[in-house]
Parts: structure tokens; C-alpha cells; sequence
């Protein structure tokens, strides 16, 4: 009951009692005139009184009553937080990057004419018609007379190709033991939202499940990343089991130059490919002593033979699936430096991906008579769906990172990396792909000679603080004849930098708008290419100074400098 009803009630008699028992009157007692105008003296100070105690207990009730509203309002707001965490299971994160390039090539070298078009002339004039070794032959004749027509040059120049990257970044915490990560992609070139593009003789021209998301493929929005964290502990160490499509891509030390630390686990040099497999770590740290020692194991699959392909339901096809295996360790870190290793395998390479592309000509073989006809794709009308027709052999690769923070030592703040990379290849078949084979081309082979190759490369670089919170990037990286890893969907429009034969140069100016939420970045790139073929699996790589026309079938890039800025917001 409100206090001022209550001392309506019961207060006033209560009081005039007190009154009476303190005068020491009865009612109904006669007084005197005098006597009476004290009494109501009396009287008209304790309705005074009376009136400021119910003021005062009126206030108290309307504090009581704020009170009671403040902490009801509290209550509803905490119980609507609470909701809010118990049915709100994934929190989102976005990124969006736009960027300008202008990019020139300089001494693009790609086979004359009279060279090309012999692939479209009837025979016995061209090769449209022939056998393989009539076409073999013709080729090594004309070889032998010094008749092999060299490579034409030309210098191309895109002068502004604008891109926009969005990523949508999930995570879910089930517990202290159990999460979730996920990201979607969508990656375009402003005006294009084709999704395939004509095949210049790069992987990157083609969509494939590797780098639907690191390359500019239309606006579809794809899934990059999502996978599973099971935490735990096994004594003195802590082991965490992952399973799904993984972060395999951005890895280190590409952060630097990304102005992020949320890469993918594979060394870049080694693997920047996106796959689905499985991984099981062990911390080590704490049993042995070392300084953030761990070790990774890390398992993937490349290509599904059995699923959606030509011969995946008849007798005839035996490819193999390809497998990949390996191993990450943290040899030593103690956050002023540190040493990573990373090795990796893969079986039965395959001579392609299945994916999609534009390819410049049709082959196809008659298979009564072995002749080829080849039909000229000049309205690039016709989407090829290419896949694997052959396991041309095995791969070995490692990769030693070391990086340093110069603050503890010499109180600055200069990070600095080297990488050293060694790749093994085992060729052990030709391609059975029509054109492929009529080259002889194997794992980094060709004419049919399968020979072992030891290749590798080297990635350095180092960032310097600047003014107003900046960073500037300088690195280089050098790859030899025979070097091949698995870069194809390194963040580049042309081509994977670290899965160059030959060296690269980069430089780049990044400052921060607002932290790492908003920043700019300006950037150049030079590339020289000493080597054919960086990045593919398929062929002997070529000296570019001795490419001749039958080497350049495929364009193929001498050097190339690339100017760009970027602005990127995350959140």
C-alpha cells in the first residue's frame, strides 16, 4: 500500500490520540477561551507537521518507485542480452578491398601466325589431319632445318583494371573446447561477371576448385573456409583435431604485406591453394622446453577422380586420386624470433583440374585412324569443361621460415624474413591429353624424357616503421629452372609471384586510416621471368632468351611491372 494511503488511514488518529495523552486531556473535557485558542495553536503546529512528514514520505515513495523501474528496465535489458548470446550463435566479420592495377608487359612472346595456323591447314601443308607422328615428325624436321619460326614480340599494357574482394568472416564458440570458422568470398572485375575467362596458357584461366575464391571469378560469392576446432589435452600436451575446407591460403609470411595476421597455416612459398582435408597438432612447448615448439600434421585432397568426371563410372578410367600430406613445425618462437618448417607431398599429380575455361582451339582424335583435327575457337563461343586424363607423377617440396623483430635488440621496429624453398619432381607418365601428348609433356618434362628435378627458391623481405603509424614493405624472391609449388591462387592477376622461375621485386607504402579497420596501401611489382611455365606442372621449362614459336604456343611473359593501390576496411 503506498505510504501516503497509509498514514491516511492510520497516522492522523494515532497523532491526535498522542495529542490528547500529552496535554493530559480527555475528550470531552470543557476548557477554558484561553485554553482552547493554545489547543488549536497546538493543533495547527502537528497539521504542519503532519503535512511536511507526508512530503517527505511522499519523496521516498517516489524514489522507491524510480528504484523499482531502474532495476525492472536493468533486468529486462540483461535478460534480452542473455538472449541474445544463448540464440545468436555466429558472430560475422567483413572485409572489402577495392584496388586499381595497371599493369604492363613488356616482350610478351606468343608463336607467329604461319606457325599457329599450320594447326588449322589440312594436311600434308599443315598438321589439321595428321597423325601424332606425322605431326611429331614434321616438327622435328622442321627443327632439325632450323625452320621453326621464332617467337613474335609485343608489349601489352592494361593501363587500369579496378577489382573488388569481399569476405564475410563466421566463428561460433561452442565451448572452451570446440569451435567453428568459416569465410565466404566473392572476388570481380569491375565489369566482368563472366566467371570464365579465356585460357592464355596460365592456371589462373581457369576456375577450379583451388582458387574459386583468389582470383577474380564474376560476383558469385563462394565458400573459401570452413572448418572445426576440437580442442583438448593429452597429458602435458594440448592437441587440437580440424576437419574441413581449410585456411590454406594468405599463409606467412604474406601477412606482412596484408597488414593482418589472420593467414592460412601452409608457408605461401610452399602451398597457397585452397583445399578441404584435415590437420592434428601437438603443443610441445611446455614438455620439451622450447620455446613455441609444435607440430602439425596435415592431410588433403587436391582431385576427386571417382566424382562427376568423363570416366568416373566406367572400367576404362584408372586415374588416381590426388592426395596431399605433410607436416607444419614451429621449430622455435619466442616472439622476438623464430623458425618454421614446412614439408609437404603429393601423389599422382595429375596433368590438369577439372574447372572451366575458354580455350582458344578444339582438339580431338579420330579414334579409328589417330588423325587430329583442331578447330579454331574464334568467337570464344565455346565454355571447355576441362578435367585430368593422366597421374604424370609425384612431388616432394619444403620450406624454412625465419623472421625476426628488431625492437628487443636494437630498439627498432623492423620485421624481417627469409624463406628457403626446395621442390622434388618425379615424373612417372605422359599426359593422354591430346595436345599434351603430342608433345611428350609430363611433370615438368617434355618429348617423352622422364627425368627426376631438383628445384629452388628463395623469398626475403623486411617492413620498416614510417611516420603517422606506416609501414613500408620492401621483398624479393628468386625461383630456379625447375622450381614448382602449389601458389596458384596467390592474390595476383599475374600470376603467383613465389611460383616464379626467375625474380620478382615488390615494394609497397601502407598507412593506416584507422588501425588495421581502414587503411591504404600503394604498391609495384616487377617481374622477370627467366624460365617458361612458372607455375605449371606441365612441360620442361624453356629459357625465355631461347623460346622459340613451339614453345610459345601459349603466351608467355618476359617481364611485367605492375603499379597498384588498394583501400581496405575490416571489421
Amino acid at each position: 500500500m503506498p505510504l501516503q494511503k497509509r498514514l491516511k488511514q492510520g497516522a492522523m488518529p494515532a497523532l491526535i490520540g498522542l495529542f490528547f495523552l500529552v496535554t493530559g486531556l480527555t475528550p470531552g473535557i470543557s476548557l477554558a477561551q484561553s485554553e482552547v485558542e493554545a489547543l488549536k495553536e497546538q493543533m495547527k503546529a502537528l497539521t504542519e507537521m503532519m503535512q511536511t512528514v507526508q512530503q517527505k514520505l511522499a519523496a521516498i515513495e517516489s524514489k522507491t518507485e524510480s528504484k523499482e523501474s531502474e532495476i525492472k528496465e536493468i533486468d529486462e535489458r540483461l535478460n534480452k542480452a542473455e538472449m541474445h548470446t544463448e540464440t545468436d550463435k555466429l558472430a560475422f566479420g567483413v572485409e572489402l578491398r577495392s584496388r586499381a592495377d595497371s599493369i604492363h608487359y613488356q616482350d610478351m612472346l606468343t608463336a607467329p601466325p604461319e606457325l599457329f595456323n599450320s594447326f588449322f591447314t589440312p594436311a600434308p601443308a599443315g598438321f589439321n589431319g595428321a597423325t601424332a607422328a606425322q605431326i611429331q615428325q614434321a616438327i622435328a624436321g622442321m627443327a632439325a632445318m632450323g625452320m621453326v619460326p621464332p617467337a613474335q614480340k609485343a608489349d601489352i599494357d592494361n593501363d587500369i583494371i579496378y577489382t573488388n574482394k569481399f569476405r564475410l568472416n563466421m566463428m561460433a564458440k561452442v565451448n572452451d573446447q570446440l569451435n567453428f570458422e568459416g569465410r565466404l568470398a566473392a572476388y570481380k572485375v569491375w565489369g566482368d561477371s563472366t566467371e570464365v575467362k579465356f585460357n592464355s596458357g596460365s592456371l589462373g584461366d581457369m576456375t577450379f576448385d583451388g582458387n574459386t575464391t583468389s582470383l577474380p571469378h564474376g560476383d558469385t560469392l563462394r565458400l573459401e573456409r570452413a572448418y572445426f576446432n576440437y580442442k583438448d589435452q593429452l597429458g602435458m600436451v594440448p592437441i587440437n583435431f580440424s576437419l574441413g575446407r581449410r585456411p590454406s591460403t594468405d599463409g606467412p609470411p604474406l601477412e606482412y604485406g596484408n597488414y593482418s595476421l589472420e593467414g592460412g597455416s601452409p608457408m605461401a612459398h610452399l602451398i597457397n591453394w585452397q583445399f578441404d582435408g584435415a590437420s592434428l597438432s601437438f603443443g610441445l612447448e611446455e614438455m620439451t622446453g622450447i620455446p613455441g615448439f609444435a607440430f602439425k600434421l596435415c592431410y588433403g585432397v587436391g582431385f576427386e577422380s571417382d566424382w562427376g568426371n568423363s570416366g568416373s563410372l566406367t572400367s576404362q578410367s584408372d586415374l588416381e586420386d590426388v592426395h596431399l600430406m605433410g607436416f607444419i613445425a614451429t621449430l622455435f618462437d619466442n616472439d622476438i624470433w623464430s623458425a618454421e618448417l614446412n614439408y609437404a607431398h603429393a601423389s599422382d599429380i595429375t596433368d590438369g583440374f577439372t574447372g572451366l575455361t575458354v580455350m582458344p582451339f578444339i582438339i580431338s582424335v579420330d579414334s579409328a585412324t589417330g588423325a587430329y583435327h583442331f578447330t579454331p575457337n574464334s568467337s570464344s563461343a565455346f565454355i571447355s569443361r576441362m578435367e585430368p586424363s593422366t597421374n604424370i607423377g609425384n612431388w616432394d617440396a619444403a620450406v624454412l621460415l625465419l623472421r625476426s623483430n628488431l625492437l628487443e635488440w636494437v630498439d627498432w621496429d623492423i620485421d624481417l624474413f627469409l624463406s628457403m624453398g626446395w621442390s622434388h619432381t618425379d615424373p612417372t607418365e605422359v599426359s593422354q591429353n591430346p595436345f599434351w601428348n603430342l608433345l611428350g609433356y609430363s611433370l615438368l618434362s617434355s618429348n617423352g624424357q622422364l627425368e627426376e628435378q631438383d628445384g629452388y627458391s628463395i623469398y626475403a623481405g623486411a617492413l620498416f616503421p614510417m611516420p603517422f603509424n606506416a609501414r613500408l614493405g620492401i621483398e624479393y624472391n628468386y625461383g630456379s629452372k625447375y622450381w614448382f609449388n602449389f601458389t596458384g591462387a596467390e592474390d595476383s592477376l599475374i600470376g603467383s609471384k613465389l611460383a616464379t622461375r626467375g625474380q620478382v621485386w615488390e615494394s609497397y607504402y601502407i598507412q593506416p586510416i584507422f588501425r588495421d579497420n581502414f587503411f591504404l596501401k600503394l604498391g609495384g611489382q616487377y617481374y622477370d621471368y627467366e624460365y617458361t611455365g612458372s607455375g605449371n606442372p606441365l612441360g620442361k621449362p624453356v629459357s625465355i632468351s631461347d623460346a622459340t614459336a613451339l614453345d610459345t604456343l601459349f603466351p608467355v611473359i618476359d617481364e611485367v611491372w605492375n603499379l597498384y593501390m588498394s583501400a581496405t576496411i575490416r571489421y
